[in-house]
């Protein structure tokens, strides 16, 4: 069964461009669990411009799925808050400092020793890690290297084809990649930009996915269709 993760950054951002607490972070992590969704994901970043440190401690005791944290591991601020929190899993993502999303994975062979080192820490802490990387075969065989738990597909190059129509040629590279990856024994997930529309045709190429983690699009049907809905639609997806 591959799993689906809600991030709920989203969420946070939408609560911090008003200030105060509506929507309540806390009570929509709740909810994603209560609605169905295997796990909940959140990616702080240091300007705190979405999910604050603050949100991430808050919403660890109501965990009763999977939490996974997702963010830039080059930060000790981050380091410090997976270890004190200690999530089911740590997602490893090689943003740029004011990024506005993540937009492309680890070159896992030039920074091979870093993350190999980085990656011994999380996992003495019983933390479960994931690598976010792009579908090449040489980065997936570089993730294997560094005793990485996972990898997690970065799917916006999926998302974009399948948009246009070229169903075969958008999944073909992460076929590839994922038959690699569990070759050498890596879990697998996938996340960015999938949505209701080209899920169902990932998962179909890809049955042996743990989990996908989706938040954006997740969301924005969310606004039409209800939060409730719209998780049990997703899940369908992954059937």
């Amino acid at each position: 069964m591959t799993k689906l993760s809600v991030n709920i950054n989203k969420i946070a951002t939408l609560r911090n461009s008003r200030g105060g607490d509506n929507p309540n972070v806390l009570q929509v992590a709740k909810d994603v669990q209560r609605f169905g969704a295997d796990g909940v994901t959140v990616h702080p970043r240091p300007d705190e411009r979405h999910i604050r440190y603050a949100d991430v401690r808050a919403i660890k005791p109501i965990i009763s799925t999977e939490f996974n944290i997702e963010g830039n591991c080059r930060e000790q601020k981050f380091i410090d808050l997976v270890l004190e929190i200690q999530p089911d899993q740590v997602t490893l993502v090689p943003d740029a400092e004011g990024q506005l999303t993540s937009d492309h994975g680890w070159d896992t062979v030039k920074h091979k020793d870093y993350l190999t080192e980085t990656i011994a820490i999380f996992k003495k802490a019983g933390i479960r890690v994931s690598i976010f990387v792009d579908p090449v075969v040489e980065m997936v065989e570089g993730a294997s290297a560094t005793g990485t738990d996972r990898i997690e597909l970065y799917t916006e190059a999926y998302a974009r084809e399948y948009a246009a129509g070229l169903h075969d040629k958008a999944v073909a590279p992460y076929v590839t990649a994922a038959k690699r990856a569990r070759e050498l024994g890596l879990g697998i997930n996938a996340g960015h930009d999938l949505d209701m529309h080209n899920l169902k045709f990932l998962k179909q190429h890809i049955p042996w996915m743990d989990e996908v983690s989706i938040g954006h699009a997740l969301v924005c049907d969310a606004v039409y269709l209800g939060l409730e809905n719209t998780i049990q639609l997703y899940k369908r997806q992954l059937a």
